[in-house]
């Protein structure tokens, strides 16, 4: 959520930073309600002034013998008129919110402006994408045939769009989970958390899934809980409504299953496990001081290149432009990996710095070194989402004899095997 005193001193730049995102957000009903709330404000605190003013005459005249039955009668009045103008800035707080949680977050500065993801950057790019000297085949072609997951019995199960891993293929999904959870928490200096895996609404609305997300989202209405889409949800909202009194920064793992519709979802990238409405994600979350949060995101995006290096994966690091960041965020880049069977670049990773948007609307506070609370800065990034991983490890590794060669680096989580062969 942006602060309402930024909208109300600065409505021009905040104008600005709307277009360049393309939302069609206007402010001009937010600033009429902040004008009519504070009018009301003031004119409430007047009469209560006036109030206390007339209570103190009526002690004086109770003192004289005189009868105070006029100015009681007055007291009366006002108090009605100041419990009327209090249930109105209530009503007007709860549309102004309403709409002010419907606006987006505003770029940084260093962000490209454009209007979609053909204007984002690529910043930089690791790794050659392999040449074969065969033709390679998609992950669903090379999966099926080694028998690491059936899509089939799926869709009989859940429907379109759910995976079923089996045998050496699931064991592959828990490997690379562990890898990864080793690395972050050994290596990179997170602490691990297993969340919930079902969260409020206020939790979903302070981290700005809600309310503009709740189509693509699944939300068991019977208790008001909603399956995460991701774990930055449940970890982020660890502090929801706290002072933190920890040292800042402070960075967390977690892996869960994550849930999405990917509503009006459909095409070539509906074939897999490239777009699924589960998919399993180690998620990395950050509460840090906001005059070294954009520091901590270059060092996030590192900590996930660090992975897709280990792994020998090549991937490209793309900075989004304005018109293709996600609704919360000020800053972000997307990692994408190479898929040669996909013969394309996959994105797998978003590391976003939010500023304070998410801890305004999770009230998310902490003292800074001079004693004043403040809005941390949330920052998160997929470190990383298994299902584009898994795609490009096998395009990847795939052999001409039809088998898949492991990255080292996994092997030892998969009792040493150092490639997946068919079945026996």
């Amino acid at each position: 959520m942006l602060d309402i005193k930024l909208i109300r001193e600065n409505p021009d730049f905040v104008r600005d930073g709307l277009a360049t995102r393309n939302s069609p957000v206007d402010i001009a009903e937010v600033l009429a309600l902040d004008e009519r709330r504070r009018a009301a404000i003031t004119e409430a605190d007047q009469l209560k002034n006036t109030r206390n003013d007339v209570s103190r005459q009526i002690g004086v005249l109770k003192k004289a013998g005189q009868d105070t039955s006029e100015i009681q009668r007055q007291t009366r009045e006002i108090g009605e008129k100041i419990a009327a103008l209090d249930n109105a800035v209530r009503e007007i707080e709860a549309q102004q919110e309403k709409l002010m949680l419907a606006i987006p977050n505003l770029p940084h500065a260093s962000v490209p402006r454009g209007r979609d993801a053909a204007d984002n950057v690529v910043v930089r790019q690791w790794g050659q994408p392999r040449q074969f000297d065969f033709a390679p085949q998609d992950h669903v072609a090379i999966g099926e045939r080694l028998g690491l997951f059936d899509f089939d019995r799926a869709a009989r199960i859940a429907g379109a769009g759910f995976p079923l891993f089996t045998g050496p293929g699931a064991r592959l999904e828990r490997a690379l989970i562990q890898f990864m959870l080793d690395m972050h928490t050994t290596q990179h200096g997170y602490t691990e958390i297993a969340p919930p895996h079902l969260v409020t609404t206020a939790a979903m609305t302070g981290t700005g899934q809600l309310p503009k997300m709740a189509d693509d989202m699944y939300h068991a209405s019977r208790d008001d809980l909603w399956l995460i889409p991701t774990a930055e949800v449940p970890v982020t909202n660890l502090y929801r409504d706290e002072i933190i009194r920890a040292p800042l920064p402070l960075k967390y793992v977690a892996y869960t299953p994550c849930f999405r519709r990917e509503a009006g979802s459909a095409g070539k990238e509906t074939r897999g496990l490239i777009r699924v409405h589960q998919f399993d994600k180690v998620e990395l979350v950050k509460f840090v001081p906001p005059e070294t949060s954009y520091d901590e995101l270059e060092a996030l995006v590192r900590d996930v290149e660090h992975v897709l290096q280990t792994l020998e994966l090549p991937y490209r690091v793309l900075q989004l432009c304005s018109g293709d960041m996600s609704f919360a965020a000020a800053k972000c880049y997307d990692i994408e990996l190479w898929a040669p069977g996909h013969n394309g670049w996959l994105e797998d990773s978003s590391c976003s710095n939010f500023e304070a948007f998410q801890a305004r609307r999770a009230n998310i506070r902490w003292k800074n070194a001079h004693g004043k609370t403040e809005f941390v800065h949330t920052l998160n990034g997929s470190g990383l989402a298994l299902s584009r991983l898994y795609v490009a490890l096998l395009e990847n590794g795939q052999q001409a004899d039809g088998s898949v060669v492991l990255p080292a680096a996994i092997r030892p989580y998969m009792g040493g095997l150092e490639r997946l062969g068919p079945p026996a």
